[in-house]
């Protein structure tokens, strides 16, 4: 939230969030997707990266193949505000009653 408020604030756009609650499937495309890999790989022992690769790779869709890479980047981890600089953020934002609060 502090970070979209300092991009949003200094072009004093009004922004409107709906909230689904954290971690839905409905909107992250890696869950939906996990069914189908799961199918694809049967019980294949996924021991070591190259293992899940070439089981992966071997997928197809709509007759293609997907584009798969190992990823090996360290990414930061979540950015955390204090309990008071929460606080600030909160009482800049105007929440839907309908929507409620996750």
């Amino acid at each position: 939230m502090q970070r979209m408020l300092d991009c949003v604030q200094p072009s004093h756009l009004t922004v409107r969030l709906a909230d689904s609650p954290p971690y839905h499937s409905t909107y992250n495309p890696g869950e939906r997707g996990g069914d189908l890999l799961e199918n694809h790989w049967q019980g294949t022992v996924r021991d070591s990266p190259a293992t899940v690769l070439q089981v992966t790779k071997a997928m197809m869709w709509n007759s293609k193949h997907p584009v798969v890479a190992l990823v090996t980047t360290i990414y930061q981890r979540g950015f955390h505000l204090t309990k008071d600089a929460l606080e600030t953020v909160e009482a800049q934002l105007k929440r839907l009653p309908a929507l409620g609060k996750w």
